[in-house]
């Protein structure tokens, strides 16, 4: 089982850096892949970034250059740092954290809103 808990969501003008943190209730270094997803309004829930135990980096084409995806294995916390925020970049981003042993498994966060504030 893993808890996770965001936050740092809040209001951004269009341009401006936001950070959001993950806090997992065990080692994330015991978990597959960890990623930040997000779901706008109106609009199907998609990835953003992810961060395999390795500390391998995937990120959406959207947000390459911009985002950057970390981990702070002392902390049990995983972040996302965004810069140059687009305003129809709004939306409800959720943390995850994918197990696959004994089976593929999902667990999500409850999710941190970010706005456009312009």
């Amino acid at each position: 089982q893993v808890q996770l808990v965001e936050s740092g969501g809040g209001l951004v003008q269009a341009g401006g850096s936001l950070r959001l943190s993950c806090a997992a209730s065990r080692n994330i270094f015991s978990i597959n892949v960890m990623g930040w997803y997000r779901q706008a309004p109106g609009k199907q829930r998609e990835l953003v970034a992810t961060i395999t135990g390795y500390g391998t980096t995937n990120y959406a084409d959207s947000v390459k250059g911009r985002f950057t995806i970390s981990r702070d294995k002392a902390k049990n916390t995983v972040y996302r740092q965004m810069n140059s925020l687009e305003s129809e970049e709004t939306a409800v981003y959720y943390c995850n954290a994918r197990v696959v042993l004994p089976r593929v498994y999902d667990y999500w966060g409850q999710g941190t809103q970010v706005t456009d504030s312009s």
